[in-house]
């Protein structure tokens, strides 16, 4: 038992040294994306998170509030982008991506929704310009679009009402080339190519309320 009571005494100053180790590798990295430093720091307070955990459960039936699993260094790697960033630059067989994404809304008050689009354009209008007006539905949905950060997300607003939506990926042959559609084809980016494949599709639902809670209804093709 004394033992046991020493390697428990030992895992945590490992615990104590990996979180230091890993403090000063955060400080260090200054908020660089994907810094190594960090990421072998945060595997090493994790593996001995990990170790104290199992050994203090072994000598007094009691846990951490860790809730960690081990993680091989090693096979960390090769899953989550260790090694040369460039390897695989020279593949024979890229592969190009494409996601469909398609949202309909009902618009409940038109007068509403022009109005949150004129304040979201104040908002980006410099102070001594007076902004355009916003005419229309369609061009408040582009200016709200345009004041956010440019995708869908941006249009989560009350004055839209969410229907249903649908996501696609697909591999293509060839990248889209915006250049070749006139500005006003509304089909022609968005058309799949005859040697597209298909790689799945997600339907959305909108939330419901049913029996006075909110469900989400969603299925993945």
């Amino acid at each position: 038992m004394t033992d046991q009571h020493g390697e428990l005494e030992v895992a945590l100053e490992r615990v104590i040294e990996a979180a230091r180790a890993h403090l000063a590798a955060v400080r260090a990295g200054d908020g660089r994306v994907d810094d190594d430093d960090v990421w072998q720091a945060y595997v090493e307070l994790n593996n001995a998170s990990y170790d104290y955990d199992q050994r203090l459960l072994a000598a007094h039936g009691e846990v951490t509030p860790w809730d960690v699993d081990s993680i091989d260094p090693d096979e960390a790697d090769e899953r989550f982008g260790g090694g040369d960033p460039t390897a695989g630059a020279d593949d024979p067989h890229p592969t190009i991506l494409s996601v469909r994404q398609r949202r309909d809304f009902r618009v409940p008050s038109v007068t509403a929704l022009i109005r949150a689009a004129e304040v979201a354009r104040r908002e980006g209008t410099p102070q001594e310009d007076d902004p355009a007006p916003v005419e229309g539905v369609g061009e408040a949905v582009l200016e709200l679009l345009q004041s956010g950060d440019g995708s869908l997300s941006a249009l989560d607003v009350p004055e839209l009402e969410p229907l249903d939506g649908v996501v696609m990926v697909s591999e293509v042959a060839e990248p889209v080339d915006l250049e070749a559609f006139d500005d006003d084809d509304p089909v022609g980016p968005f058309q799949p190519g005859a040697e597209d494949r298909l790689v799945g599709r997600l339907d959305e639902h909108p939330f419901l309320e049913l029996d006075g809670e909110n469900e989400a209804v969603g299925r993945a093709g």
